[in-house]
């Protein structure tokens, strides 16, 4: 009897080990990553994607969601820390902020994780109603939009990093012009004779839709720029993303849907 407690002992551990050695190791160490702020922002933009499908651990390596992992951020007092993976995989464990950390990190990770929780709770929910005319006069609505993808980039003229992804969202109108099922609309604040003098030294392929701050702001409630919204063919919307490199990614997953 002793012995089959041990084995059932033995193999409860095992599966934990194995459980944990699946969701790989940190890419980085928790604590040199939280020494000062400049490391934290440095490691943090060009690793965790919040708006990516992922796999979520919390500080004991126990799965959870991703809204729930997402709460945590906006609310608790945790680091997300990328797990090494395969390429195209991705997987993030909640480390506890240490209590001498530069007060900074934790309230750019609390902003950052609201405001992807405030998108993820987005998902699956109806676009605003809308019935607006592009630069070139031409009238988009709700149903003008029915049965096709459609990818709508939030901008203004003075947003830096709006305007420093127009050659990569151009590229990617381009590498799906033959989808005729995929539509890219842009969500302007500024007047349309500024837009047209931007547009004139600085091209963007979207259809370009003028006068949206009022928008923007009530209706889409939006507090960061660029946000850029996938809707599939129901009319719902797929993701909000907050810069090109998950657009690029959640485009092709919903292409092929």
């Amino acid at each position: 009897m002793h012995k089959f407690i041990s084995l059932i002992a033995l193999l409860f551990i095992f599966n934990i080990s194995t459980a944990q050695i699946k969701a790989g190791n940190p890419e980085v160490d928790p604590i040199q990553v939280q020494k000062t702020f400049e490391a934290w922002s440095a490691y943090q933009s060009k690793n965790i994607m919040l708006s990516r499908d992922f796999k979520a651990l919390d500080v004991t390596s126990k799965e959870i969601s991703k809204e729930s992992f997402l709460d945590q951020l906006a609310n608790g007092n945790f680091i997300p820390i990328r797990l090494k993976s395969e390429a195209n995989e991705y997987a993030y464990k909640l480390f506890k902020i240490l209590p001498k950390t530069d007060t900074s990190i934790k309230a750019t990770i609390n902003q950052i994780g609201f405001d992807a929780y405030k998108n993820y709770k987005m998902e699956g929910t109806a676009f605003p109603q809308f019935s607006f005319k592009d630069l070139d006069g031409n009238l988009v609505t709700n149903e003008t939009m029915k049965g096709k993808i459609i990818v709508i980039k939030c901008w203004y003229i003075h947003c830096t990093p709006c305007i420093r992804e127009f050659p990569q969202v151009n590229k990617l109108v381009e590498e799906y012009k033959n989808r005729k099922d995929i539509l890219f609309i842009s969500l302007a604040e500024d007047s349309p004779e500024q837009l047209k003098t931007f547009l004139a030294r600085k091209p963007l392929s979207y259809s370009v839709i003028p006068d949206m701050k009022e928008y923007m702001n009530e209706s889409l409630q939006l507090n960061s720029f660029p946000t850029h919204f996938i809707l599939n063919k129901e009319g719902l919307i797929s993701k909000v993303l907050p810069n090109f490199e998950s657009l690029e990614v959640a485009l092709a997953k919903e292409s092929k849907l």
